[in-house]
């Protein structure tokens, strides 16, 4: 990296910065390199160590750089893709489904949770775990919430714990007629339980899509799932559906 100093630039200095560092990544860098400590890169380019990490929290954003543990902030490879489909009237875990399921746990959910599936927030539900892995890497988790009203058949007996229930929970979705679903996409940061799983920080920015399946003119189920903001970008096709394309992308959509 050069020594360019940042005076007199009509923009914020983290910002023209950012554009430096980023053109830096380009030219100067390997994907996985480790780059030099904030000290050392803001000395050489003379500015101060709390707009340095401006400019690294946004190329963080933008899934240019990855922080991680024990070993630093590195360079991200491109994003990569993870075909969802584009097929809006299938129930979690139909054919072709490529989410792996982690855990099945039964509990009262989150107030907005219960609120959105029109139960009492005291009423437990089926919590399906799930996962999604991309390249051989951690991209989305998904908790699944089930009314217990809308998988009627499902019995401990049948599917005491584990996969094995969050398997039966699925499967009794499928004798659900779908009417439709809906989806919303916000940024949000990672928890503590989603940054372990997803092999990031707490606080780090993902995507956060939810999605309510609706069946019985009620919402028979309600899906959060959140995705690597470094490392996915999402798009609508034209039926409606979640995809995430390949390519070396780095702007969201």
């Amino acid at each position: 990296m050069g020594t360019t100093q940042l005076e007199s630039v009509p923009e914020p200095k983290y910002w023209h910065l950012k554009t430096v560092l980023s053109e830096a990544l380009d030219s100067e860098f390997t994907v996985g390199e480790i780059l030099p400590n904030e000290r050392e890169l803001a000395a050489r380019f003379g500015v101060a160590r709390a707009t340095l990490r401006q400019a690294l929290e946004q190329l963080e954003l933008e899934g240019r750089l990855q922080r991680r543990r024990g070993v630093g902030t590195t360079v991200a490879p491109p994003r990569v893709g993870v075909d969802m489909g584009t097929e809006r009237g299938t129930w979690p875990g139909a054919s072709g489904d490529t989410w792996q399921l982690v855990d099945c746990t039964v509990a009262a959910p989150p107030a907005a949770v219960a609120d959105a599936l029109g139960i009492d927030r005291e009423q437990p539900v089926h919590i399906v775990r799930r996962s999604r892995v991309s390249h051989g890497r951690p991209v989305a988790a998904e908790l699944l919430y089930v009314p217990q009203s809308s998988v009627p058949g499902l019995t401990a007996i049948d599917a005491p714990s584990g996969t094995a229930r969050a398997r039966a929970a699925l499967r009794e979705l499928q004798h659900l007629a779908l009417e439709g679903q809906d989806r919303a996409v916000e940024l949000g940061s990672a928890r503590a339980d989603d940054a372990k799983e997803l092999d990031r920080l707490p606080g780090a920015p993902v995507l956060v899509v939810t999605t309510r399946f609706f069946a019985e003119g009620r919402t028979a189920a309600l899906s959060v799932a959140t995705y690597r903001a470094d490392t996915c970008r999402l798009t609508f096709g034209a039926s409606g559906g979640v995809e995430i394309h390949h390519g070396p992308e780095r702007q969201a959509s």
